[in-house]
């Protein structure tokens, strides 16, 4: 199966499938998505996206980021919902090479899973039914917010840590064509200098920050966001294998 799925406009759509879990089962593929920006799509792109058979698009950036970048053109029969999970804005000014890129983000992470509580639940209830997938999850980038939801799927359908910041680096390979579609549009601005990063430990840094504050990721999902035990349990049977299958 294949990873990174081709697109002209876009440069960071992947499936999440084929990773291990800890009971040995795997994450099947073709149910969910992870995205940059879906209102880039346009043309063979919108091709491409069509062929996928999406059923269900998140959308996790702010109603102000869809009303002025687009969001995923319509389709019959595909549900569209648009769930911000970011409460307060970047304060880009704030950084500082001390702090370093990775200590920085990771606390943006942190909170987005305080504030953007009531939206991950109904996200991730979105994603447990089988009869929404597949799935894709976007913001702009598909890394921070993305990111975040991404690790809570996989965490609780049983993928180890080292999967799911290996998951989330691999926006890395798009870091070069992001700064370079930001620098096109905006000639002359100055850039933050974690623009489009995604360092490993940055998402080490929040799963362990999230753990220490609840007692593990499932313990944040069940209190903190109140997902059912039933949820959680639909979620595994959906998207997992069963042990003796591969793929």
């Amino acid at each position: 199966m294949i990873r990174h799925i081709e697109f002209t406009n876009l440069c960071n759509f992947r499936d999440i499938g084929g990773y291990a879990t800890e009971d040995g089962r795997t994450v099947r593929w073709q149910r969910l998505y992870r995205a940059d920006s879906l209102g880039w799509l346009d043309g063979d792109d919108l091709t491409t996206f069509r062929a996928l058979r999406v059923r269900s698009v998140i959308d996790l950036r702010h109603a102000y980021e869809v009303e002025k970048a687009g969001r995923v053109p319509e389709s019959e029969g595909q549900h569209y919902q648009n769930l911000p999970i970011e409460g307060r804005r970047w304060q880009t000014d704030a950084f500082s090479e001390e702090l370093g890129v990775a200590r920085y983000l990771a606390d943006r992470y942190l909170e987005i899973a305080e504030d953007g509580v009531r939206n991950l639940r109904t996200a991730l209830e979105t994603i447990a039914r089988a009869d929404n997938a597949p799935v894709v999850i976007h913001c702009a980038a598909g890394k921070d917010r993305t990111g975040v939801l991404t690790a809570l799927v996989l965490s609780l359908a049983g993928v180890s840590e080292s999967d799911i910041v290996a998951d989330y680096a691999l926006t890395g390979l798009a870091t070069e064509r992001f700064v370079a579609d930001w620098t096109r549009r905006h000639p002359g601005a100055p850039l933050w200098p974690g623009f489009g990063l995604a360092p490993a430990e940055a998402m080490r840094h929040f799963l362990t920050d999230l753990t220490a504050r609840h007692g593990s990721i499932e313990r944040y999902v069940r209190q903190e966001l109140q997902l059912s035990s039933a949820t959680i349990a639909e979620l595994r049977a959906h998207l997992l294998t069963d042990q003796a299958q591969e793929g």
